[in-house]
């Protein structure tokens, strides 16, 4: 994770550049990894979409690396339930992540925090942006509020399916206890990065691989 105002600065220029969205130093999103049920379990691995799991909750860049994960959560606990056990949720209440002081927008004199984009699942809070809820008129300031910071947001939907795509012990239920799971889980995300960060990134990811910023307007 990025330790100071400069590392978190530059997090925020990318996704500035690489998806018109100011501001951004991260998002932030759940994903399900499937295992087989856990012995003298019960339902706690058992999650909404009629499997057991453990959870994986990450935080990404806008160039598509992991900057925080938490993996091992059970299965029933929703991304909410999941994000508030975290580290991560205890040093953003202590304000102990060293984040920028707030500036303001472009074109704006009101300063504004930086801020990580999510879905539904997490809280709004100050450094935490999610979607207006409910259909929003074509048009509207808040439409196109949500569609930017959705594709925003994107980027870590994007992740796990890199994940899925080329570490295929994923696309089917882990044949190991939650713990090896986890392990499992967690190699597999430090050798993304590493190959996101290494001279043969456009073997692991091709052109074309990867969702990319267009210049049509989309309302």
């Amino acid at each position: 994770m990025p330790k100071n105002e400069s590392e978190w600065r530059l997090v925020a220029r990318d996704y500035e550049a690489k998806w018109n969205f100011p501001n951004c130093i991260g998002a932030m999103d759940g994903k399900h990894i499937a295992v087989q049920a856990p012995e003298w379990s019960g339902t706690d691995y058992y999650n909404y979409k009629q499997f057991f799991s453990i959870v994986l909750f990450a935080i990404v860049d806008a160039n598509y690396n992991f900057i925080y994960a938490d993996v091992g959560c059970q299965g029933r606990i929703s991304d909410g339930g999941v994000f508030n056990n975290t580290s991560f949720c205890k040093s953003m209440e202590l304000s102990m992540l060293n984040l920028p002081p707030d500036i303001s927008l472009p074109g704006r004199t009101v300063k504004s925090p930086y801020v990580f984009v999510g879905d539904d699942a997490f809280p709004l809070l100050r450094n935490i942006l999610k979607p207006y809820p409910g259909i929003q008129e074509k048009g509207s300031a808040n439409r196109i509020f949500n569609y930017r910071l959705s594709r925003a947001r994107r980027t870590s939907e994007n992740v796990f399916g890199i994940l899925s795509s080329v570490f295929r012990v994923f696309r089917k239920p882990l044949l190991l206890d939650p713990e090896k799971a986890t392990n499992v889980t967690l190699a597999a995300i430090y050798l993304h990065n590493y190959l996101r960060n290494s001279p043969s990134k456009k073997i692991y990811c091709p052109p074309g691989t990867l969702d990319s910023e267009c210049s049509d307007t989309i309302d």
